[in-house]
């Protein structure tokens, strides 16, 4: 390992990390939150289920890419392997969104506090 390597602490967000950040946000219980943001989730994943797009305005976009079938390979064994045409979710942020990603990283690395993940 080179010298100069720095150890890389990632902490990663998960669900309950955001229920517990929007319930202290808005004054909810946490039982509550967490039942809308299981809303929130089930209704993007049911709309796209439907085939239909979601755009949030600010935030990004939601929608249904079609792959067409093809041949693959199985990397373990490199026998060919048929992947039929299927449907993927895809999503893509919106400007303002990756702006202020940006900015609030760019103002870690000036404090110097910015961990790799930490978000």
């Amino acid at each position: 390992m080179p010298k100069n390597k720095k150890s890389v602490v990632i902490m990663n967000a998960t669900k309950a990390d955001l229920v517990d950040r929007v319930a202290t946000g808005t004054g909810l219980t946490k039982l509550e939150t967490e039942a809308i943001i299981e809303g929130f989730l089930r209704s993007i994943i049911d709309t796209l289920a439907e085939g239909r797009s979601i755009e949030i305005r600010g935030f990004g976009s939601y929608k249904v890419k079609k792959k067409k079938a093809r041949q693959a390979r199985n990397p373990k064994t490199g026998e060919k392997v048929f992947v039929p045409e299927h449907y993927v979710p895809a999503f893509k942020f919106s400007k303002d969104f990756k702006e202020m990603v940006d900015r609030g990283n760019q103002q870690k690395i000036t404090e110097g506090t910015f961990r790799k993940g930490d978000n």
